[in-house]
């Protein structure tokens, strides 16, 4: 993808996010926490996102620094890191959000600080039934099958750029998808309406991705792309506003350093959205069952004081 498409869908999904997002949510950047010491998060309303945030804002609590956390669309989440309104992000599915991140990464307003997680699906999927019955394996089949799906797609939260692609294809009539309907809400909405239909053995398709309790639920699809019109996800990354390594090296080695395999990202999915356990609460969990981890999430990194984190945080020393 060029940089003036980039650059396009990037104002196009920043527009979509502002109007979707209340006057509030911009104004509360101007008032976020501020100091010497500060770790200001942005992160979208996706379990395994919110419980490594809190995880994270847990642990630099515990180093001595002020932090905040603001749920915000996935465009203002980049708007922010690049205005240096937020210091870093542990949610940027790549390269899925090329769309929006692409620009401030290129002309280096963002920064990539690590890679939190590989291995990732992220694409239009369906149950395995509806391949079972349909034969649908592929964006190519969907169209032969338009009656029985009713010519809807289930989306995710509005201005998010897994959404924006997919209106993408319907506005270009990819797959013969002209006549088809995004049907946006919210991720909790999406899985509901999902787990309704699939409870009827209802042909479904809607936006899937793994890690997630969803993939082995409804022993999912991820539908081929043979016009190569899907981004796809490979990984999930840390970001960082720019100059936060010579702002503050050691909060961005701890963020550099943070990594979670796939299935431990899935189990906290499945405790937040399935159990309905607090994600507070299970990162409280994960930090006290998983200390030799945290080690090496904090090698290196201090207190404000100067004090090695593992004494803080786990107490050795």
């Amino acid at each position: 993808m060029n940089r003036n498409r980039r650059s396009i869908i990037g104002l196009i999904g920043i527009t979509l996010a502002l109007a979707a997002c209340s006057s509030t949510e911009t104004e509360d950047f101007a008032t976020t926490t501020e100091g010497e010491h500060v770790a200001r998060f942005v992160k979208q309303p996706w379990s395994d996102l919110v419980v490594e945030t809190q995880i994270a804002t847990q642990v630099v609590q515990e180093l001595g620094y002020e932090t905040s956390a603001q749920e915000v669309s996935v465009p203002l989440a980049a708007q922010a890191l690049a205005t240096g309104e937020a210091d870093a992000y542990l949610g940027n599915w790549w390269p899925s959000q090329e769309g929006v991140f692409g620009e401030p990464l290129d002309d280096g307003t963002v920064e990539v600080a690590g890679t939190l997680l590989t291995g990732t699906e992220f694409a239009p999927a369906v149950p395995g039934y509806v391949t079972d019955e349909l034969g649908v394996l592929s964006l190519a089949d969907l169209d032969q099958h338009a009656d029985e799906f009713g010519r809807e797609i289930l989306g995710i939260e509005p201005g998010t750029p897994g959404n924006k692609v997919i209106q993408d294809a319907i506005d270009e009539d990819a797959y013969g998808l002209g006549d088809w309907k995004l049907v946006q809400s919210s991720t909790e909405a999406m899985l509901t309406e999902v787990e309704r239909r699939a409870a009827k053995q209802k042909p479904v398709i809607f936006l899937g991705w793994s890690p997630h309790w969803m993939a082995p639920e409804f022993d999912l699809q991820f539908l081929e792309d043979p016009e190569q019109v899907w981004p796809g996800a490979g990984e999930i990354r840390v970001l960082a506003r720019e100059g936060l390594a010579d702002d503050d090296p050691n909060l961005y080695r701890f963020l550099s350093q943070i990594t979670v395999d796939a299935d431990t990202a899935s189990q906290w999915i499945l405790a937040v959205d399935k159990e309905k356990t607090p994600a507070e609460t299970v990162a409280e969990d994960w930090i006290s069952e998983n200390p030799d981890v945290l080690a090496t999430w904090l090698d290196g990194v201090t207190s404000v004081d100067g004090t090695p984190a593992a004494d803080v945080v786990l107490g050795e020393g």
